[in-house]
């Protein structure tokens, strides 16, 4: 995997992933912040598993959303010190145990974002189950 990130201007810079996709950061509020990228990818990662994991498990999935809050240190680098995430599942026969099986799965085992973080971050989660 490679990525590079160019300068446009003030403190904006413009990413493009070797698969071609480019994302516009900044550091002074005209764009995605480089720390906000970091916790939206987190969900983003997760989310993705949360999903293939309960189609996987035959289940019917209308809508996956995962909020996330995070808590950052006072002082630089101000890293994240804690993430909440809350998912949010929507689908036909969701049972409390195949959702939690999958966040937990995912947290635990399969979302490359969390598991680089979790030893310098508390991650934690929850979920709400919508049924159609």
């Amino acid at each position: 995997m490679q990525a590079q990130v160019k300068w446009d201007k003030d403190l904006t810079f413009t990413g493009q992933t070797d698969s071609g996709y480019k994302t516009v950061m900044d550091g002074s509020g005209q764009a995605v912040s480089p720390m906000e990228s970091v916790l939206v990818a987190t969900g983003a990662c997760s989310s993705i598993d949360v999903v293939d994991i309960l189609k996987k498990g035959r289940f019917e999935i209308n809508h996956c959303e995962c909020e996330l809050r995070a808590e950052r240190a006072d002082s630089p680098p101000k890293v994240f010190t804690k993430i909440h995430a809350h998912y949010k599942v929507e689908g036909t026969g969701l049972t409390d145990k195949a959702v939690a099986r999958a966040v937990d799965l995912s947290v635990e085992k399969y979302c490359s974002v969390m598991l680089m973080l979790k030893d310098a971050v508390k991650i934690s989660t929850s979920y709400e189950i919508i049924t159609t």
